[in-house]
């Protein structure tokens, strides 16, 4: 019972600086406060963004978010997919992850439905990997026309994906363009049903409304330093993103034919992420669906924004908000750190037209399962270019080089090196000449 008060209040004063907000920004007198005059207030601010071709398209479970930091970023993920989430926003990232990651995701959503995922991805150099397994699913239960329970099972939607994408050109100035795809396959899962006059279960009568659904997930990323001037980092500060989502088709009806189903949740999505400080990043994500069908009956555009704050390397407060039609919402998220575990509390405040806003509560768990050796790799080059400068300041010219060259069997591309034996030749060669000119003065 406490449990549900302190929920409710917590969920009045959201509520409430919303408000606050929408009292400066449209000039109406709000003469009282309760949960059902916020609600009647959001639901005139936003009726004109109501989306008529809403649901019309199947396998809707793709447009649930799995949990994690993601959500937590109201889905603003697309231009900064730093974790594993990536594989639901943009599957060019999985060549840029810094770790290895295995991970659980749970999202209870409503009406007792589920989302579940597995999802692993690791990393060989600038080549990038990753599968997930996915499934959602809500309680189905028939009754008769007296109120007896006469079928019950489960409506389910479930998903596994393969990922593959790559780095081209990375150095260390250019961070490279990544590329990838993600491929999925989906069934959904129908219960049987009764005959209404025996009252008996039809046998395979779910198959006439299951269905299998083949798409593909195609992604661009690429990062680099912008307006970096309030902090130093080997890391760049901007991110952007290109990804379309859920390329294919799905098909219904396996007792007597086949049949091409509704059409995919399909979108181009652009996002970016941009890193103020070292402790501070925000992202947007700008989301325009598509009906490969029909066109003219494709959803309205959608816009998500999130903020990562970060207080120390092992703990985060993140926040979104995503504007979907009618529809807003609020994401509130917690992440931290312990030893290689990394988890994710998430909370999502889902202001839909009507009297009860829909709370939900996610939670993800990643374990970070290491670098392949990337870091060592790292130390080493750094190691020997501090080498090679010594050198090079001795005017050891031969040394520096013979030391640098050992960095570009590791890094080909790693532009000090590659600057520096430039430099180091055009020392000797100038060095040369003047020992030349001597010579003839002489």
């Amino acid at each position: 019972m406490k449990y549900k008060i302190a929920a409710k209040m917590k969920k009045q004063q959201a509520l409430f600086y919303i408000l606050i907000f929408l009292t400066f920004a449209f000039p109406k007198k709000l003469t009282a406060f309760s949960l059902t005059d916020a609600t009647s207030e959001l639901s005139q601010v936003f009726e004109g963004l109501v989306d008529d071709n809403e649901g019309s398209y199947s396998f809707p479970s793709l447009l649930i978010p799995s949990g994690g930091r993601a959500e937590s970023l109201g889905g603003a993920y697309t231009g900064y997919a730093s974790d594993i989430s990536f594989i639901n926003y943009n599957p060019a990232a999985s060549s840029l992850q810094k770790e290895t990651q295995f991970s659980v995701f749970h999202n209870s959503w409503i009406a007792d439905s589920k989302l579940e995922t597995l999802s692993y991805t690791t990393r060989f150099n600038h080549f990038g990997f990753a599968g997930q397994l996915q499934s959602f699913y809500v309680p189905f239960t028939e009754y008769n026309f007296i109120g007896e329970r006469t079928a019950g099972s489960y409506y389910s939607e479930t998903f596994a994906s393969v990922n593959i994408s790559y780095n081209f050109l990375a150095g260390y100035d250019f961070k490279g363009l990544a590329a990838g795809t993600t491929l999925k396959a989906g069934w959904r899962g129908m219960p049987d049903y009764t005959d209404k006059d025996s009252g008996s279960i039809i046998q395979n009568s779910g198959l006439e409304q299951s269905g299998l659904a083949f798409m593909a997930d195609i992604g661009l990323m690429m990062q680099f330093n912008l307006l970096k001037i309030l902090f130093r980092s080997r890391e760049p500060n901007f991110r952007v993103g290109l990804c379309i989502q859920n390329l294919g088709i799905s098909i219904t009806g396996f007792s007597n034919k086949v049949i091409l189903d509704d059409p995919l949740p399909s979108a181009i999505c652009l996002g970016f992420s941009y890193t103020f400080l070292p402790s501070l990043t925000i992202t947007a994500d700008f989301r325009q669906p598509f009906n490969l069908q029909n066109f003219l009956k494709s959803q309205t555009f959608s816009f998500s924004t999130g903020a990562v704050f970060d207080f120390t390397d092992n703990f985060s407060i993140l926040a979104g908000f995503q504007l979907k039609g009618a529809n807003p919402r609020i994401s509130l998220g917690t992440e931290f750190e312990f030893y290689k575990l990394r988890l994710n509390l998430n909370y999502t405040l889902d202001l839909a037209s009507s009297i009860n806003p829909i709370n939900r509560i996610s939670l993800s768990a990643k374990i970070m399962m290491g670098d392949r050796g990337r870091a060592q790799q790292l130390a080493k080059i750094d190691e020997l270019y501090a080498q090679g400068l010594v050198f090079y300041c001795n005017s050891e010219w031969e040394s520096a080089i013979a030391v640098w060259e050992e960095i570009l069997k590791i890094d080909s591309r790693y532009d000090p090196a590659i600057l520096g034996i430039k430099s180091a030749r055009s020392q000797m060669e100038l060095f040369k000449k003047v020992k030349e000119s001597l010579f003839f003065e002489e």
